[in-house]
């Protein structure tokens, strides 16, 4: 699954590129978290909570920073075992331009999933990566900024 969008965020590149790093507004940005604990500059370790059609499980795993150039753009990636449901791995490139005092935020994700969670079907798997996907920017933008109209708005409604 891959998903290209983009938002607009109230604040400077450089505190969009701060908030990026920030384990709390990741932590309440990510939909179902429940931990994120900052390993190092670029490390996170996480819980999260997630359904997927019928199935429900908590993922354990890790969040990495890479490819850093601040205030530019950076990749955020992650990767979780939910025991029996089985695992998820997602990927998030980030691109930050100034626009003004705003920051328009372009990303471009990728996910797959294996295990139980690979039995539901395709539809099923993209349908909910897109929703946590566009369900994520948005609560980073109003963790940041506050909102402003975008299809990532539109689709975590």
């Amino acid at each position: 699954m891959k998903l290209d969008d983009e938002i607009r965020i109230e604040a400077t590149r450089e505190a969009v590129f701060a908030a990026l790093n920030d384990a709390d507004i990741l932590r309440r940005s990510i939909p179902g978290c429940e931990e994120l604990e900052k390993v190092s500059d670029t490390q996170f370790n996480a819980r999260v909570r997630a359904k997927v059609g019928p199935v429900r499980a908590r993922f354990r795993g890790e969040v990495t920073l890479s490819d850093l150039k601040p205030p530019e753009s950076y990749t955020l990636s992650g990767q979780g075992k939910g025991g029996a449901a089985g695992f998820a791995r997602g990927e998030a490139s980030v691109q930050l331009t100034a626009d003004g005092v705003t920051t328009i935020l372009k990303y471009t994700v990728s996910a797959s999933v294996g295990g139980k969670l690979a039995q539901l079907g395709g539809r099923l798997i993209d349908n909910a990566a897109k929703k946590l996907a566009a369900e994520f920017f948005k609560n980073f933008q109003d963790a940041v900024g506050g909102s402003d109209s975008g299809e990532a708005e539109r689709e975590a409604s």
